[in-house]
């Protein structure tokens, strides 16, 4: 749990990369207990700008999503799938090259997270 914030877990997640795990600020706290976070495979957004929330920088975000019933649940890579694989979304990159963003972060000013988070959705079997 964040040392100053009960809404906010500080997490350490394995990306699969050199340097290391991943410190990432999530507020899941009331919806899921400290044994829940344990060991889970999970989405995380990385290209997101490094953020301080409550003193400590969080250098990604959790992706979940909300049912229609309001329980928020986590989005989970498929069996078999290694940690820090990149994700790609038909449309917004070039899936053929396949090519390294050009910056490490997504620029804020061109809004691309929110071009590309109203089409995130799943079927009927929860799967993205």
């Amino acid at each position: 749990k964040h040392p100053d914030a009960d809404a906010l877990y500080v997490e350490k997640i394995d990306l699969g990369e050199e340097s290391g795990p991943r410190t990432v600020v999530s507020g899941l706290v009331k919806h899921y207990s400290l044994e829940e976070m344990q060991n889970r495979r999970v989405l995380v957004v990385c290209n997101l700008k490094p953020a301080k929330m409550r003193g400590v920088e969080s250098q990604g975000m959790v992706l979940c999503g909300t049912g229609e019933d309001g329980k928020v649940e986590f989005i989970e890579p498929p069996e078999g799938v290694p940690n820090g694989e990149r994700v790609l979304f038909p449309g917004y990159t070039d899936v053929d090259g396949v090519p390294e963003p050009e910056s490490p972060f997504m620029p804020p000013k061109k809004k691309m997270w929110e071009a590309v988070q109203p089409d995130f959705a799943t079927d009927g079997a929860c799967v993205a």
